[in-house]
């Protein structure tokens, strides 16, 4: 079976559109915090060792619509995170063969 390190992955794109950050958290090590919430301004933070991520308000100012809209999308693609990774958790518990033969196909 194939070990699965952690890791943080981010990569910059600079070109004729602009710049473009990319960065993939695949750790266990993550910090996720809302914070600020009580001075009028919400931050969402997700951070690891080596990147971190701040999600606030439009422009660093008043909260609007698409702020709620953006919070809302964040909240439900949260929720089907949380159940896929239950649901598959559950699953690789319940059949730990069947995980160490998929890992082995891939690796050949």
């Amino acid at each position: 079976m194939s070990e699965h390190l952690p890791y943080t992955r981010a990569v910059v794109t600079l070109d004729e559109d602009g710049t473009r950050l990319d960065t993939s958290f695949r750790t266990p090590y993550l910090s996720v915090m809302a914070l600020g919430a009580d001075g009028g301004r919400p931050f969402l933070h997700l951070s690891s060792r080596e990147a971190q991520v701040v999600v606030s308000t439009t422009g660093g100012g008043p909260v609007t619509e698409r702020d709620v809209a953006l919070a809302r999308r964040i909240a439900e693609a949260a929720a089907r995170y949380l159940a896929d990774c239950e649901r598959l958790h559950t699953e690789q518990s319940a059949n730990p063969q069947q995980v160490d033969e998929s890992e082995q196909g891939k690796a050949a």
